[in-house]
């Protein structure tokens, strides 16, 4: 395998506009897809989904993925954000809910995804429970999550913790999502944040620009390979014995 000098052709990057971000050390990341021996590998920009849980006019999980979404898209990503306003709760409406339908479809769009939560009760909200519960392990052939990659943030109210995102983390496991191993939490996070929404410059800022560069590497290095990677014996097992008793029916 190459070395990482080979692989990686990071540059310099002009920072979102009224971020703390250093600009001396603000990279794209990027990869020299020849040092893979692959040159059909996929150049469009990185499709990252963001969701977050509260509904809260001043929303420091919605405030907290809106900075993680400028970051992305400084670094080259292309970002969409789904708001959770209207999204009724699991089975309580049809899957053709256009709110369903809306979170389905981007979930299918995304190569990887941000999640977002504020910690309540000592847990992840509902309201980012009910939209990873929208989406299902698989919708017919398609499977909208397994493989893609996925990065986790938390916010509180009170000192640093950590039990959304370890809960968050089971569910990305259970979604078969390539979970990075780097994490955000902002404690007290309606100081972190500035009358009009951005956030200030803190450790707790710096950890979010690593996490989602993180997001963008994994993102880079794994999207043209994770069919491959997620590929499982058991299911080709299983494939095979639902062709063969197809091919071998009586009558059709």
């Amino acid at each position: 395998m190459a070395k990482p000098s080979s692989i990686l052709t990071e540059t310099a990057l002009i920072a979102p506009e009224g971020s703390s971000v250093d600009p001396a050390h603000f990279v794209k990341p990027a990869l020299n897809l020849n040092a893979f021996g692959a040159p059909g590998a996929a150049t469009h920009p990185p499709r990252i989904l963001l969701l977050y849980g509260s509904v809260r006019e001043r929303s420091y999980s919605r405030l907290a993925s809106e900075e993680a979404a400028r970051l992305l898209q400084a670094m080259g990503a292309e970002t969409r954000t789904f708001s959770p306003s209207g999204l009724p709760l699991p089975d309580d409406a049809p899957d053709a809910h256009p709110k369903v339908q809306e979170l389905r479809e981007l979930a299918a769009w995304a190569e990887g995804m941000v999640w977002c939560s504020p910690e309540r009760h000592g847990a992840m909200t509902g309201i980012l429970k009910a939209q990873i519960d929208w989406i299902p392990l698989s919708v017919g052939a398609v499977r909208p999550t397994q493989g893609k990659t996925l990065a986790l943030m938390q916010v509180s109210g009170g000192s640093q913790s950590f039990n959304a995102l370890n809960q968050m983390r089971v569910l990305g496991r259970w979604m078969r999502m390539l979970t990075i191993p780097n994490q955000s939490s902002i404690a007290k996070a309606f100081l972190e944040f500035d009358e009009v929404g951005r956030m200030k410059p803190s450790a707790y800022h710096d950890r979010v620009v690593d996490v989602m560069e993180e997001l963008l590497k994994f993102t880079l290095l794994t999207r043209d390979v994770s069919p491959w990677l997620v590929d499982r014996y058991s299911e080709r097992k299983e494939s095979a014995a639902a062709l063969s008793a197809r091919v071998n029916q009586a009558t059709l």
